[in-house]
């Protein structure tokens, strides 16, 4: 990998109400370009859609083409916690196609979504949410 590529960091964010995508170097201190899916879209339900996630990524490759940067590692994180959902949004896999579509190339995907261990009680009271 020591092929004289500029490397980035690409931080997705994917939740069931928004995709945000946020780059940085490899440090993780410096930003280099950020979008998320209510930037692009007009309506609030369309903010976590792929379609949404493919344009701010488009957008977020535009940024990291003009400034050199040729590689990318991917983290993805759902919101998780201890109440969010453990598995990404719809946008997630979207976003990720876009960015290597671009011309970019992705080495590393992990996933960094908080898990709890111990922590808070869970909200639903004592016999769970009845549906």
């Amino acid at each position: 990998m020591s092929d004289n590529t500029r490397w980035a960091m690409a931080h997705i964010f994917a939740s069931y109400n928004d995709t945000i995508i946020h780059v940085t170097d490899m440090t993780g201190s410096e930003t280099l370009a950020i979008s998320s899916g209510g930037q692009v879209v007009k309506s609030d339900r369309l903010e976590s859609s792929p379609t949404a996630a493919i344009m701010a990524a488009k957008r977020v490759g535009e940024q990291l083409l003009e400034k050199g940067v040729q590689g990318i590692h991917v983290r993805v994180r759902a919101p998780g916690g201890h109440n969010g959902p453990n598995n990404p949004g719809p946008g997630a896999q979207a976003a990720i196609r876009a960015l290597s579509r671009m011309g970019l190339r992705i080495g590393i995907i992990e996933d960094v979504t908080p898990l709890p261990h111990g922590g808070c009680k869970k909200k639903g009271g004592k016999r769970g949410r009845r549906v």
